[in-house]
């Protein structure tokens, strides 16, 4: 049996229990001469990875995905979008606005900025499918007894149809496996997004607003990128002030 995570029981049990007694503090007034001390009770929460993907593993990954798994794979890319979300059917699609809208974590409303890389990955998919975005041909037919689909229809050799949930894990598993890259999950996909988008921004409310995070304390954890400019920065600085005390020492030389 699962068990419940430290980060679940801190924010559905604890900090709630928290809040129900400062309402009864500051609403009515009671007084809780035992009330428990809240940050004895907080548990320890891993820290979360954030795991970027190196250029040697991406060229690694695209060769080893099949043709038509390549746009859904492309779309994570360039979205970070969690796996379930990238699974978009054409009413999500609002070419005129420019957004793609769909039913994210904890029933929010996620949206996407139809970006050119995400254009020209849409664009070719038109016409596989009347419903859904991202499909896959099969490479031989099924029979009922065998592998019947749930909607119906007998696997066909050359047809194609929707890429499922079930379906895009375990072809992320077979291409990890074939590319051999090591300790990369498909929700990393999304952490390299926003390491490279901050990279590029330096503003996290952009990163939160791209990963559709709820508290932009959830996007700190990608801090460290800024660490890393502040660094170059600094360094940049010292080369500057170097150049500069070089230059006045010639320039005094030569009086």
């Amino acid at each position: 049996m699962k068990l419940v995570s430290a980060a679940t029981v801190n924010r559905s049990t604890t900090l709630v229990l928290k809040k129900l007694f400062t309402r009864a503090k500051r609403t009515w007034r009671f007084s809780f001469p035992l009330e428990p001390i809240w940050k004895d009770h907080w548990l320890q929460e891993p820290r979360e990875r954030v795991r970027e993907l190196k250029a040697h593993e991406s060229s690694a990954l695209r060769l080893a995905t099949r043709d038509d798994y390549t746009p859904v794979f492309e779309f994570a890319r360039a979205t970070g979008l969690r796996l379930d979300e990238c699974l978009i059917q054409w009413d999500n699609v609002d070419w005129q606005t420019g957004w793609i809208s769909t039913p994210g974590k904890g029933g929010r409303m996620v949206r996407t900025a139809i970006t050119t890389a995400v254009r020209e990955i849409l664009l070719p998919l038109r016409g596989h499918h009347k419903d859904w975005v991202f499909t896959y041909v099969a490479k031989r037919n099924r029979s009922p007894g065998a592998s019947y689909r749930g909607n119906g229809e007998i696997q066909v050799r050359g047809t194609r149809y929707p890429i499922t949930y079930s379906g895009l894990k375990t072809a992320w598993k077979r291409i990890r496996t074939t590319a051999g890259v090591k300790d990369f999950r498909f929700h990393d996909f999304r952490h390299d997004v926003a390491t490279k988008l901050l990279r590029a921004t330096g503003n996290l409310k952009t990163v939160q607003k791209a990963l559709n995070h709820a508290d932009i304390k959830t996007t700190t954890r990608y801090a460290h990128v800024l660490d890393e400019e502040v660094a170059s920065a600094m360094e940049a600085l010292t080369q500057q002030q170097n150049r500069d005390a070089e230059s006045r020492k010639k320039s005094r030389n030569g009086n």
